[in-house]
């Protein structure tokens, strides 16, 4: 006998529309599978073989995040096929920080409604998001939520597990006064501040769907740009350039974010103007009166990573990272200090 309840539909959960899911998915998450996949999507666990071969100490670093309220602009705009991509990239941009290459990853869906057609959009992005980062979707979970939240709402979270060698963990305690940070192009706001985004442009479908001139597209289009994903680029240059301390720049902007990577009375000097920063930052300042301090430390304002490298190793690294596809550039150097960012 199939499974199917009449009871549970008639309470809002049709558990036909999730077998639909999967099976529209499929072919997505296949496209995921890298050599270590032992099972596919449909079970109770994603099982994962471990390949040790060259490693001493081997450890296993994770990393969680969703996408926040940047959801609401996929909802008003009924696009939903790229927002998986974030998802992806909030955890492994995390995980690469610490030299660490992402393995596997897991979604968790909320939905009011499954509506098949759109949990399939959503996991096609984080299929893109794992095929970008080389890591295999391994499962995952959709709930459809009736009364939790409106039918056509839902949010999305993701986790990661990554591996590295022991001792080449990226811990900072070679950072010094002197070296210099070299930060990567974002693709846009990514996934961050989007409460001040959707506050300061009043955001609705027509708003979104508005040609803005300064940005050659339209907002909704350029708020919607994924998260780049940076893991391939970053563990390229590690390889081949001693890379001291890499840094996430995602919520809290360049002052929380740089500190994280460096040590004990060590600051960022960081040079305005020594990158372009992209017209969706300058427009959210003006249209939101938003002061210097609160962009940066809101926004990424054009910088997805920075990277602290020995002096001598700055062009080498940004020559390597372009020759990933990567737009790169010194932004600065770390300086005797509280660990503080100087701007």
């Amino acid at each position: 006998m199939k499974s199917y309840s009449e009871s549970y539909k008639a309470a809002g959960v049709d558990v036909t529309a999730g077998y639909e899911s999967v099976r529209l998915m499929k072919k997505d998450v296949d496209r995921t599978k890298i050599p270590g996949c032992i099972s596919g999507i449909g079970g109770l666990g994603g099982l994962f073989q471990l390949d040790l071969s060259g490693m001493k100490e081997p450890v296993l670093v994770s990393g969680t995040d969703g996408v926040g309220t940047k959801l609401k602009i996929a909802m008003l705009l009924d696009k939903h096929d790229t927002i998986g991509i974030d998802c992806v990239a909030m955890c492994v941009n995390d995980i690469v920080c610490c030299g660490a290459k992402p393995l596997y990853f897991l979604d968790y869906i909320a939905i009011g409604k499954n509506v098949p057609e759109k949990v399939a959009a959503i996991v096609k992005g984080v299929s893109d998001g794992c095929v970008m980062a080389g890591c295999a979707l391994v499962g995952g979970e959709t709930a459809e939520h009736p009364g939790m939240m409106p039918a056509d709402e839902y949010d999305i979270a993701g986790y990661s597990t990554g591996i590295v060698d022991k001792s080449k963990i990226l811990d900072n305690t070679t950072i010094k006064a002197g070296d210099a940070i070299v930060g990567i192009a974002s693709s846009g706001v990514h996934s961050n501040g989007f409460s001040l985004v959707r506050h300061v442009f009043n955001i609705n479908e027509q708003s979104l769907r508005t040609l803005v001139p300064e940005l050659g597209m339209s907002l909704g289009d350029a708020l919607l740009t994924p998260t780049r994903i940076y893991v391939k680029p970053i563990l390229d240059l590690i390889s081949k350039v001693n890379v001291k301390g890499v840094s996430h720049i995602t919520g809290g902007g360049f002052f929380e974010n740089i500190p994280r990577m460096l040590p004990d009375g060590i600051s960022a000097k960081i040079e305005k103007g020594s990158w372009t920063i992209p017209p969706i930052f300058g427009l959210l300042q003006k249209e939101g009166g938003i002061s210097e301090h609160d962009m940066f430390n809101t926004f990424n304002m054009g910088v997805g990573m920075a990277v602290c490298v020995d002096k001598a190793d700055a062009q080498r690294t940004v020559d390597i990272l372009k020759e990933n596809g990567e737009e790169a550039f010194v932004i600065g150097e770390t300086v005797q200090g509280d660990g503080e960012v100087i701007l």
